[in-house]
């Protein structure tokens, strides 16, 4: 599998993330521990997004906090490892009853 747009990863607690799942059109690799499901998505898809809590933006993948490496839940079939970040976002913001951040009105 090859990561042509680098990696960063979205986590959410495992309730929500298997909310997530079956709400998403495609998945790529999700990874987990006992207290996150990891999604990965290309590189930057932070950009233009505030991730909602409970979610966690970790740029270039990195995992500060887990004390060992997550396992791995989901492979897709394709070759790339990524989720689409913008309907993994549309969900998580759904789940968590906040308004995307381009949807919210803009104070002068």
């Amino acid at each position: 599998m090859s990561a042509p747009l680098g990696c960063d990863a979205v986590a959410v607690p495992p309730i929500l993330g298997q909310q997530v799942l079956p709400r998403l059109p495609r998945v790529g690799c999700v990874y987990a521990d006992e207290a996150h499901w990891w999604w990965i998505v290309p590189s930057d898809s932070d950009y233009a997004m505030d991730w909602p809590a409970p979610a966690r933006y970790a740029a270039g993948a990195v995992l500060p906090d887990s004390p060992h490496v997550p396992g791995l839940l989901y492979r897709p079939d394709g070759e790339v490892p990524y989720t689409p970040p913008i309907p993994l976002y549309l969900a998580v913001c759904r789940l968590t009853g906040t308004t995307p951040a381009w949807s919210r009105p803009i104070s002068a």
